[in-house]
């Protein structure tokens, strides 16, 4: 996890997602770095834009999967690391006082595709490709990360993105509310910034109080219950859990059953 100064006389900060040889999958490190950047940026009156990248060619593959019989091999370790890991990240980035911009290039799904859909616009080029193929690992996605999904493109496309677990082009997932445009792969960084710069020359007190208000008036959802909490992270014991990830570290087809 990088953050890059550079630009912070013009108001802004590069945040970038950098595990390459991975195609940026993002570790528990990354989860816990990118909320701590985020939180102090929050604070500083210098900024005001941030613009959130992957490194070499791609924006994020998903969650680090060889992490996961360590950081979720039981109930309490699976419950804190969607719980008290990624949902807060994915919070503080939304609730950042300052916008941010996704430059989507390459890979984009998962873990990355949840981090997109929490800043508050998204410019991909247009051979970057989406999805959140977490079917084919035997889980569903948390309730802290289907937040940002569900509210860019709505029941049915999230829904679809799901239960299908297919990975997508950008020129789909424009059409599912999910991306703000879609530009020449070529012409991304350009308009990535030009974005970014729009927003810093603009009043940042509107523009906080712009996020701020949508905020309060989007639909609101009641907390989860401790039981409706169990029942989102019932599967944890469950063979086809077990079986997805197993079989995606011994790169086979899961065998699922069901149960």
């Amino acid at each position: 996890m990088l953050r890059d100064d550079s630009l912070l006389d013009e108001g802004l900060v590069t945040l970038t997602l950098s595990n390459p040889t991975k195609l940026n999958a993002i570790s528990v490190a990354m989860w816990r770095a990118l909320r701590a950047h985020v939180q102090a940026l929050d604070e500083d009156s210098r900024v005001r834009a941030i613009v959130v990248r992957g490194a070499q060619g791609n924006f994020a593959a998903g969650a680090d999967i060889e992490e996961f019989p360590v950081e979720r091999g039981s109930y309490d370790t699976l419950r804190r690391y969607h719980g008290e890991i990624i949902g807060p990240t994915l919070d503080a980035l939304a609730r950042c006082r300052h916008p941010s911009v996704a430059l989507i290039e390459g890979v984009c799904v998962g873990g990355g595709m949840e981090i997109a859909t929490h800043c508050d616009l998204r410019i991909a080029g247009q051979g970057a490709r989406f999805g959140v193929p977490i079917n084919k690992l035997g889980f569903p996605m948390a309730p802290g990360e289907l937040r940002g999904v569900l509210a860019l493109a709505g029941r049915a496309a999230t829904l679809e993105i799901l239960l299908e677990g297919r990975v997508f082009g950008a020129s789909e997932a424009r059409e599912k509310g999910l991306l703000t445009r879609v530009v020449d792969d070529e012409a991304l960084e350009e308009a990535g910034y030009t974005c970014a710069r729009r927003i810093a020359a603009g009043a940042p007190l509107a523009a906080q109080l712009n996020k701020w208000l949508i905020a309060r008036l989007a639909p609101s959802v009641p907390p989860l219950s401790e039981a409706e909490w169990q029942r989102a992270f019932s599967y944890w014991d469950s063979h086809d859990h077990r079986e997805g990830v197993a079989a995606f570290l011994e790169k086979r087809p899961p065998d699922f059953r069901g149960r």
